[in-house]
């Protein structure tokens, strides 16, 4: 992984959201976080200047409310997911390709990956998502179909997965 010193500027701001506050992240390249606070794995970011006008951060705000009203499905927001390993931005990207309203398992999503052997590694590196419902972590279910791991709680990815299924229903109808 790079250096801290590498990395592009963060700035950050905070964010009211119907689970929970949530800490929002962004570079000059694209959003760069986005956690429930106290998650696991969220980064210390009291360094990282607070920026609440910031045109990239005020459009991801604009879009979570969107999407917790129903009315968004997907995120048209540009990501930088360069915290990552090359693994961890592979599956991070891979988690953009399941389809709002459906799930899918860790072994699955490893195959689809091509590193069928790679589940554990891979289940890793979701809990690791540094960007919380725009990467839809909250889509990956163990091979049983039970809701297992998520760094902001189950009953969040619950309630992500139910209003998700809740859009396709009304889009279905």
């Amino acid at each position: 992984m790079k250096k801290p010193d590498t990395f592009h500027t963060l700035v950050r701001c905070s964010y009211a959201g119907p689970l929970g506050p949530m800490t929002l992240a962004a570079t000059d390249q694209g959003l760069a976080g986005l956690w429930f606070d106290g998650q696991k794995h969220m980064p210390d970011c009291s360094a990282w200047p607070v920026q609440e006008d910031h045109a990239l951060l005020l459009q991801a705000q604009a879009e979570l409310r969107d999407y917790f009203a129903g009315q968004r499905r997907s995120f048209s927001l540009p990501l930088d997911l360069s915290r990552g390993t090359a693994f961890q931005q592979a599956v991070w990207r891979a988690l953009l390709d399941i389809a709002p309203g459906q799930t899918l398992s860790y072994g699955a999503l490893a195959q689809r990956m091509g590193r069928a052997a790679a589940v554990r590694a891979l289940g890793a590196a979701v809990g690791r998502n540094p960007l919380s419902i725009v990467v839809p972590c909250h889509r990956v279910i163990g091979a049983d179909g039970s809701l297992t791991g998520y760094a902001g709680g189950l009953e969040r990815k619950r309630a992500l997965l139910r209003l998700e299924s809740q859009m396709a229903a009304t889009i279905a109808a």
